[in-house]
Parts: structure tokens; sequence; C-alpha cells
């Protein structure tokens, strides 16, 4: 194998023919670039490394944490000069005279009086109280060396030692410079860490405020989530919606959309603004967006709410604050207020608050009451809070059944002239009679009206909560007319109907609560009759329009856009009852939660402003007991047994009779009906068995006395 060598040198001897190498021929490189000036590429340099994305993150954490350090520190100092003087009452003050609440600024000048009062007396107490520490001292110090001395005479008697008359003072002084010992190792640390500790708690104020601009917020921050709504911001979202004519009408305005938004006011949590719509743009096309009106707002679709109110062509909307429809709206008044009284006929019952942060009241007076939504929102709760509030009128009377049956009503026994708790069809059948005994409790009222146009009766309230399972239920009665369903032969809707049609006239009131309605276990009529209607979260807008009527979804009540499980209690409620805004057919309230043991706290007043009413109870009806007996039975042989033993062992021989609704108030009735009751014995409540024996034959007594007249 052979190679051909190259030769890049030019040969000695002229080469011949044969031998003639092959020659290559370098072609030389053009002149060479210019250089590119130092101060250019110091300046990409710098350039490059300024606006690189790790430079940024880095200036923008360092002037955020030591922002938050400053600010914190100006906050804490904004909070310490508002807790020594007026300043924060008085910026309330102006709050509220600039919203023209002149009510509100003369609380709270109050306040500022008092406050004002409060501290001039504590800077007076400072006059006296160095003499009265040092009298302070003084008599303590010589208590303690009076006590030492004497514990250590008592130590000397003891060991016989004269010199352990001063051990205990000794080692009183040997304790305490231990303390200044302590104290002067840990004194220059403490120093020198102190200032960096006090840093550190500035620096997490701010952290918690946000005490920083936007631009050196986390990127989560500056994400816009819940920025402050600005009219820019509004016509924005306005423009945005997908609405071809007010897009370009918003463009062909001179100033950019502004003249369409009324000022935009503080509401509760959220602020209200009122959207003048521009010609060929109907409130539908803007109340059908609402999931997109809300995004371009960077809100949740259940953070905004759009009404129509009596303006043509406008919409108002009410764009809360991010977040803050999840916080809680506190304690019902009813539970803080233990003076509350209530008044049927001119009272309203505090029954939560609006979206603008107002208290929603609603006044029952000649009102039939409708409460729907799916299950286990809140809705016995919301229909149980009226209850307790109008308990509180001693005037008025309630007959209840409970056709879920597990002690949601409870409570009202002692309260509630009838209470039926139970889901069965004989439960069903005692709450139909009980609604056609209304019936004719308010025939009478209004014969006795037509004999005397001036008389007057005490208001009676027909609650039936889970009415559904009433609609619902198939059990016909011995005359073959069924209990349940909607036809003019069913008896609890015939007897329903019949209380809408007349009851309010002579103050007989229908309530209801009822979940998930359809036109079978919610009939038309009966939810049409019902004065004020109000609904939890639903499922659908058909659903919504059962609950509330076609007017109200119509003009933007939207019940089924309510979140399940995330909104309970809240409410959308269409009466005349409950004030609202001009024009508007329904408002949202967030309701008060009244939990079980406040509930009990409640009705217990309203019990004290009775004068005792004996609650017809319907218990399970294939056993009946004799009470009485059976506590002589579960005591036994004992002397006595604390009452909630008693309860326990009546529970346990007789579950379905002695169930939640026997509680001690319970027992001392059947014992004082037959003149005993429990005893005290060391600090409990007992029931003696000489008693109860003494009761029974009381009773038999009394029974013989009456079968012999």
């Amino acid at each position: 194998m052979s190679e051909n060598v190259v030769h890049l040198h030019k040969p000695t001897d002229p080469p011949t023919d044969d031998t003639a190498p092959t020659v290559l021929t370098v072609v030389p490189d053009g002149p060479p670039a210019r250089p590119v000036p130092l101060w250019v590429r110091s300046g990409r340099a710098i350039k490059t490394g300024v606006t690189h994305e790790t430079t940024r993150a880095t200036v923008r954490a360092a002037a955020r944490h030591s922002l938050y350090t400053l600010n914190g520190g100006r906050i804490v100092a904004r909070r310490a000069w508002d807790g020594r003087t007026g300043s924060r009452y008085e910026r309330m003050i102006r709050a509220a005279e600039a919203a023209g609440n002149l009510e509100a600024a003369e609380e709270w000048e109050e306040r500022l009086q008092r406050f004002r009062a409060a501290r001039h007396h504590r800077r007076m107490d400072l006059l006296h109280s160095p003499v009265d520490a040092a009298k302070g001292v003084a008599v303590g110090a010589g208590m303690s060396i009076g006590a030492l001395v004497a514990l250590g005479v008592v130590m000397a008697i003891n060991t016989g030692q004269v010199g352990d008359v001063i051990t205990p003072l000794s080692a009183t002084v040997d304790f305490i410079a231990l303390l200044i010992r302590i104290v002067q190792i840990v004194w220059g640390p403490a120093l020198t860490i102190g200032p960096f500790l006090a840093l550190l708690a500035l620096w997490s104020v701010g952290r918690k405020q946000q005490a920083a601009p936007v631009w050196a917020l986390p990127a989560n921050a500056r994400s816009g989530e819940g920025e402050p709504i600005t009219p820019s911001i509004v016509v924005k979202a306005l423009r945005d919606l997908g609405v071809t004519t007010l897009r370009n009408a918003i463009k062909e305005m001179g100033d950019a959309g502004a003249s369409m938004l009324s000022p935009i006011t503080i509401a509760g949590c959220g602020v209200e603004v009122d959207v003048t719509l521009p010609s060929g743009v109907s409130t539908d096309e803007v109340q059908n967006r609402r999931k997109k009106l809300a995004e371009n707002l960077t809100r949740h679709e259940h953070e905004v709410f759009i009404m129509i109110p009596e303006a043509a062509r406008t919409v108002r909307l009410w764009i809360a604050d991010s977040g803050a429809l999840d916080e809680p709206i506190g304690p019902s008044p009813l539970v803080t207020d233990e003076t509350m009284t209530a008044d049927y006929k001119k009272g309203k019952a505090p029954w939560g608050r609006n979206l603008r942060g107002d208290a929603a009241e609603l006044s029952v007076y000649q009102r039939h009451l409708l409460i729907t939504g799916r299950s286990n929102q809140g809705k016995t709760a919301a229909l149980r809070a009226l209850a307790l509030w109008l308990s509180l009128d001693r005037s008025v009377q309630f007959w209840i059944a409970d056709l879920k049956g597990v002690g949601d009503w409870s409570m009202f026994d002692g309260i509630a002239e009838v209470l039926i708790e139970g889901p069965s069809d004989d439960h069903v059948i005692q709450a139909t009679e009980m609604v056609e005994d209304a019936v004719e409790e308010m025939n009478r009222r209004i014969e006795e009206r037509r004999t005397d146009p001036t008389a007057t009766f005490p208001p009676l309230i027909v609650n039936v909560d889970e009415a559904q399972v009433a609609f619902m239920c198939p059990v016909k009665g011995e005359d073959g007319r069924p209990y349940g369903g909607a036809k003019a032969t069913s008896r609890y809707f015939m007897a329903v109907r019949k209380i809408h049609n007349q009851g309010r006239a002579v103050d007989v009131l229908m309530w209801q609560g009822t979940q998930d309605p359809t036109d079978q276990n919610l009939p038309k009529l009966v939810r049409e009759g019902a004065h004020t209607r109000a609904s939890l979260v639903l499922g659908t807008e058909t659903q919504s329009r059962m609950a509330l009527g076609d007017k109200a979804v119509d003009d933007g009540a939207a019940p089924h856009l309510l979140r399940q499980g995330k909104d309970k209690g809240t409410l959308v409620v269409a009466s005349d009852g409950i004030e609202m805004p001009s024009g508007q057919s329904s408002i949202t309230v967030r309701t008060h939660f009244i939990d079980e043991d406040p509930a009990k706290e409640v009705a217990a007043r309203a019990k004290a402003l009775r004068d005792g009413v004996t609650t017809l109870r319907v218990v399970d009806q294939t056993e009946e007991r004799d009470a009485l007996a059976d506590v002589a039975s579960v005591i036994g042989d004992a002397a006595r047994l604390r009452t909630n033993e008693v309860l326990k062992r009546l529970h346990s021989l007789a579950p379905k009779v002695y169930g939640d609704q026997w509680t001690n108030d319970r027992l001392k009735s059947l014992l004082e009906e037959y003149g005993e009751e429990p005893k005290k014995s060391h600090g409990v409540m007992v029931v003696h068995r000489d008693h109860v024996l003494r009761a029974l034959s009381n009773r038999f007594e009394n029974g013989s006395a009456s079968a012999s007249e």
C-alpha cells in the first residue's frame, strides 16, 4: 500500500516529470476583525448580570426582608401609639362622619371619652403608687424576715443549736446571691442577642402584614389575586367579557368607559358599584357571564354577585375582598346578649349578616316561611334560630314536628305545646293530624273574629322540619285518603294549603323546612304560598326557581351557584320581611350558627319567661310505659341513686321511650307531679327510693279518690 506524500517546502533539486510532487496552495485569510471595545464587553456583561433572574430574585429578597423589618417597626410603633392615645377612636369618628353615619360617630366619640377618663384615672393613680409601692415593699420585707426568723427559732428548738435561728435567713441570702450570679452571667449575652431578637420580631410583624412594595413580594403574592377593585379594573373586566356590543361601546367612549360606573363604595367585606350598560347590551348578557366576570376581576365566582336594581339597563356588582366570605361572621346576638327579648309583631329576628356586613334581621309577623336546600347545609339551624328568637316572646305558641327525629328540636320541650320527633310513617301521621288541628284552630279563630271583630289571638307557629318526608309519605288513612302527595285528597298538602290561604289573618302561621326540592316533595302551590322563601345551596337553576320564584332568580338570585359544604348557613332570601337595597327582590344572608348547647341555653331563658308549658310529646307508639313505675324499678333496692344514673338506667331499659328527651328537668317534673322531687346529697342531685314509692302511693290514692267521686 502506498501513500502520496505532499511536500510543503520547495525542493532544492529540480524535479523531474516522474517525481514532481503535488503542490498545495495556501490562500491567506483576510484582515482580522476589529476587536470589541472593552467598555462594550463590560456593558454587556453588566447588563446580563443585572437582568439575570437570579440577580433580580436576590435584589427582591434583600429589599423585601429589609422593608419587612423597617415597616414592621413602623407598624409596631403605630400600634403602640394607638394603644396609648385616642388616635384610633378619632380615625373611626372621621370615617363615620365621612360615611354620613352620625350614630356610629357618636358611639365612637362616647368610647373616646371613656378611654380618656380611664387614662386620666390611671395617671392620677401613678401619683400615689410610689408611696404605696414603698410601703408594700417594706411590709413585705418585714413579714418575710419575721417569718424566716420564726422558722429559724422552730429549727433551733428542734435541734438545740442556737445558730439554726439564722439558717433560713442565710439560705435566703445565698439563694438571692445565686440569682444575682445567674443574672450577671446571662446579662452580657442577653444584651448582645436582644437587639437581634427585637429585629427578628419586627421582621415577623412586617412579613405577616406583607409590608413591602408589590414588586418586592414573592411571586405568589404578585400574581394579582385579590387586588383592589378600581374603576379601570372594572371597565377592563367588562370589556373582556366577550360581549361584542359592550366591547365596541367601551372603545368608542371618550372616557374609556368610566362614565358607565357609579362611585365604588365599600360595602361590608367588599365593594359595590352600579354599571349602566350602553344601548344594545342587556343585563342578561352580563348575568350569564358571572364566572368570566369574576375571573376578569381576579376573584372566584362565589365572590362576585350580580343584582338588578330599579334603574333601567343597570347591573349592580358586589365584589368581595379575596377570601373574606370564608371568614366566620361571629356568634349570634341571641347567645351573647342574655337580656334579649322578642316581639312577634314589631320585632325582627337577628338572623345573620348580609354581604355588606350589616345585620340581617327578619320580621316574621304574619308571614308563612319556607326554607329549603341540600342536606347538611344548615337548614335546620337557620329555621331553629328564628324559632329560638321568637320563643323569647312568651305570647307565641309552638306546635313542632321534627320528621328527622335526631334531637335537633328537643330543647323546645317545655316551650312547644306539641313536639313530634321521628321519621317514621307514624310520625308523619301525627304531624299531619297536628297541622289539621291547626286548621281547626284557625277556623275557630276566624269564626270568633266574625262575631267579635276586635278579638285578638296568640300567635301560633306550626313548624314542620323535613317536610318532604310528609309530602312523600305513601300511607293512606281509614278513609282511603293519602297522608302524602300533592292532590286534592292529600291530607297534609290540603291542610298546609288551608293555613296558607287564611292563617295569617288570625296569626296561625306555617313554617316548613325541606331539602332538595322537586315538584313531588315540594308542590308548587305550597312553595308559592310562603311569604318568606329562603334557600341554601342547590344543584340546579330549576331548583332555585322552585325555592325562590322566577322573579328572584331573574333578578340575580343564584343559590345554585353557592358552594356545597363551604357556604353552609348562607341563604338567599326573598321576602318583604327583611331589609334589602331598593329594587332588589332577594338578598344573600350569612346566618349565625347556634350550636346545640347555646341553643339549650337560649331555650332555658325562654322557659323562664313562660308559666310552665306542658309539652305533648310523641314517642314510639308501639310501646307505652309507666314512667314512675320504671323509675322505681331501676332504683331497685338502693336507698338513693344519682339522677344521672337513673336516666342512664331508664335509657337502657327502654331506649326508644327514654331517649335524649329525658333530662333532669323531665325527671324532676315527673316526681313533682305527685308531690315529690329529687334532693341534693353531698352536693349531688339524687332520687330517694322512699320518695318514689311515696309518689306511687300518692298517685294510687289520687286515682282511687277520683274513681270514688
